[in-house]
């Protein structure tokens, strides 16, 4: 992935985030059967920001993102 894209998914996965969070302040309504799960989006959008955030740093400094381990 280059620069442009990893900034692209990163937007996408912070926006789809935000979204979440609205949908989840919602107030419950008595009788609606479905509901959107959007805890769970809201996980894997943030893993998501996560991941991007690590491999738009190791972009923009050259080096490889290796963590505490070092490999």
């Amino acid at each position: 992935m280059d620069l442009t894209a990893t900034l692209v998914a990163l937007a996408v996965a912070v926006a789809l985030c935000g979204l979440a969070i609205v949908l989840d302040r919602r107030p419950y309504v008595p009788g609606r059967i479905w509901r959107f799960p959007s805890r769970l989006v809201m996980a894997v959008s943030l893993l998501a920001v996560l991941a991007l955030a690590a491999h738009l740093l190791s972009l923009l400094t050259g080096r490889p993102f290796s963590g505490r381990t070092g490999f």
